[in-house]
């Protein structure tokens, strides 16, 4: 049986172009809201044409001492050159880049995930501390 942890792919966002790369603070504000980005192709760029895209971003968050992660985002790029003329001809195209405001009294992780239409599921992780 193949489980749905066993398809996501991960690596060092530097070098792997589909990786997530996570921007949070360091610490959430005292009142425990802080801003989540999350970025595909930040340092080796993805392309984002009808044949090759980041069909999806997802931010889950997960408070330390739960089991279960809450959804905070999903984030879908549905523009990728298309129109009527035919593929890569529209000149219009989404960047797949998330951002998303949460608040929390906990620290925890951050998880994110993009979908390649080509490379399939790809993970990544930041923690969170809040002061």
């Amino acid at each position: 049986m193949t489980l749905m942890k066993d398809l996501f792919q991960n690596a060092d966002w530097k070098t792997e172009k589909h990786v997530p790369a996570i921007d949070l603070p360091l610490q959430a504000s005292k009142d425990g809201t802080f801003e989540i980005i999350v970025t595909v192709g930040r340092q080796i760029p993805h392309p984002n044409t009808s044949a090759h895209h980041i069909a999806y971003i997802e931010v889950y968050f997960l408070p330390q001492g739960e089991k279960f992660p809450y959804q905070a985002a999903r984030c879908e790029f549905p523009a990728h050159g298309a129109s009527t003329q035919g593929a890569d001809t529209s000149g219009v195209y989404s960047l797949p880049e998330a951002r998303v405001k949460i608040k929390t009294e906990k620290p925890g992780t951050v998880v994110a995930c993009a979908y390649c239409n080509i490379h399939g599921l790809w993970e990544n992780s930041a923690v969170l501390t809040i002061g």
